[in-house]
């Protein structure tokens, strides 16, 4: 049984930071590229950023390029998004996700956490 699950979501001023954490119950999370996505109220879920399994290859929307970090430990089996220079735009519901890449740069989640929300207030 796979588990996800989100931390560390809360209520930030406009420029201030957030790092959220994911904890995976996934036996083979070596082998899992993970991501985090979001979903915004009346908007569909979107893709923040996403890591291979072994952390050499990194990818992100370009909405925040620059701003976000996402990393992992696979001996904790967890993955994070360090969120910098935030901005009330970003306010969302986050999700973690293991993903598969379908394409180059485009990923789809196969398994889903419960989401933590992001509020950035102006």
């Amino acid at each position: 049984q796979v588990q996800l699950v989100e931390s560390g979501g809360g209520l930030v001023q406009a420029g201030g930071s957030l790092r959220l954490s994911c904890a995976a119950s996934i036996r083979t999370f070596s082998r899992y590229a993970m991501g985090w996505f979001r979903q915004a109220p009346g908007k569909e879920r979107e893709f923040v950023a996403a890591m291979s399994w072994s952390g050499g290859s990194t990818y992100y929307a370009d909405s925040v390029k620059g701003r976000f970090t996402i990393s992992r430990d696979n001996a904790k089996k967890r993955v994070y998004l360090q969120m910098n220079s935030l901005k009330p735009e970003d306010t969302a519901v986050y999700y973690c996700a293991a993903v598969s890449e379908k394409r180059v740069g485009y990923f789809e989640g196969d398994y889903w956490g419960q989401g933590t929300q992001v509020t950035v207030s102006s």
